[in-house]
């Protein structure tokens, strides 16, 4: 009986996956994380999802020979935008897949594969990418994409040997106009059927699982350390390390820190460059985006612009009736993002906290 066989059977496994579990709590109760009963809880409810997806991700959906698209329900990770349909699978560089689907109406798609060592590093590299300006439909308007180490067919994904997964984004606008596509995945010349559950695998899932949520929270806790060095602005802190994580190249990232005392607002005004996609969303301490069933991201859809163009945002617990009102959903810290997709420009905000009652009083600009 090998090591992790007699883990299995012992339970040892098992009960160190837990103890693992429990020291990713460490990130939640670390002195530079709030303490508020409020926002220790949102933290520990981040550890709830991020185990969920972990193990379905790390046990259920790890088969690179079977690899199953799964829609990210409810998982919010390092500032997810929440006009995003993310969807992802795991696959290994050195076998070829095949991705099928329709467009669908929605206004952006991107698929890359990556080199996923949040467990290990804090880093999701890309190493290959498409975007829907890049995909040549059928006739009937399906599309096929191959992803492979080597260049198939006209829609090609490349995989590197180190690419583990792959991600999709397909992005809203309007959400009451638009639908996304819908997609499958296949691997080529693969196996017939899955193979039985091995002892060895199961061990070794869930130390990956549990690395890997210890891991995700502590990368997005120390950025969130990081943006809480410039308090209230939204600074260009380098693309690099933003791509490293996982990011679209399409998107320049202007992550940022908040808080506010009561009464206070965030005023953000920037211009706007010409680009297909930008938004703003708010984010609580631990990088989730707020409940968007409240008024908590805008885009260049729903956003009012002023008659010079610029946008302004207020960011409030309550809304001040000028500018585009972005609600603090019960926070008083947490942090943010403005995304720019696809733009050749990349303007810097200016920012600043200002009473909310002397925005009340000056009315739209």
């Amino acid at each position: 009986m090998s090591g992790s066989e007699d883990a299995v059977r012992s339970g040892q496994a098992w009960s160190e996956f837990c103890r693992a579990l429990e020291r990713a709590g460490e990130v939640v109760l670390s002195g530079s994380a709030p303490d508020t009963p409020f926002d220790r809880a949102e933290g520990f409810r981040y550890l709830t999802r991020l185990t969920r997806e972990m193990l379905y991700s790390c046990v259920d959906n790890a088969d690179p020979d079977f690899p199953r698209l799964h829609e990210l329900d409810l998982v919010k990770i390092g500032a997810d935008n929440p006009d995003n349909v993310y969807l992802s699978a795991n696959i290994r560089g050195d076998r070829e897949y095949r991705i099928t689907g329709e467009r669908g109406t929605i206004s952006y798609f991107s698929i890359g594969s990556k080199a996923n060592r949040y467990a290990k590093d804090g880093t999701m590299a890309s190493t290959g990418e498409l975007t829907d300006a890049d995909l040549v439909a059928e006739p009937d308007g399906t599309i096929e994409i191959i992803a492979s180490a080597t260049r198939r067919g006209r829609n090609w994904l490349p995989l590197a040997p180190d690419s583990t997964g792959l991600v999709v984004r397909q992005t809203y606008l309007d959400r009451a106009a638009e639908a996304p596509g819908r997609w499958r995945i296949e691997r080529l010349d693969g196996p017939g059927e899955p193979a039985e559950l091995a002892p060895d695998f199961l061990a070794a899932a869930l130390r990956r699982t549990a690395l890997a949520v210890h891991g995700t929270a502590a990368t997005f806790a120390g950025w969130a350390e990081l943006f809480a060095t410039k308090p209230n602005e939204l600074p260009d802190f380098g693309q690099e390390m933003f791509q490293r994580a996982g990011g679209d190249p399409e998107i320049h990232y202007l992550h940022g820190y908040w808080t506010l005392r009561p009464g206070e607002a965030w005023l953000i005004e920037t211009d706007v460059p010409e680009c297909p996609y930008w938004n703003f969303q708010l984010d609580n301490w631990w990088m989730e985006s707020l409940d968007n069933r409240r008024r908590t991201t805008v885009n260049k859809h729903t956003a009012r612009l002023g008659p010079d163009g610029r946008l302004r945002i207020v960011v409030a617990d309550r809304d001040p009736g000028v500018g585009n009102w972005i609600d603090t959903c019960g926070h008083d810290r947490g942090t943010a993002l403005l995304r720019w997709l696809g733009a050749d420009e990349h303007p810097i905000p200016e920012c600043r906290v200002v009473p909310l009652a002397s925005l009340s009083s000056e009315g739209d600009r």
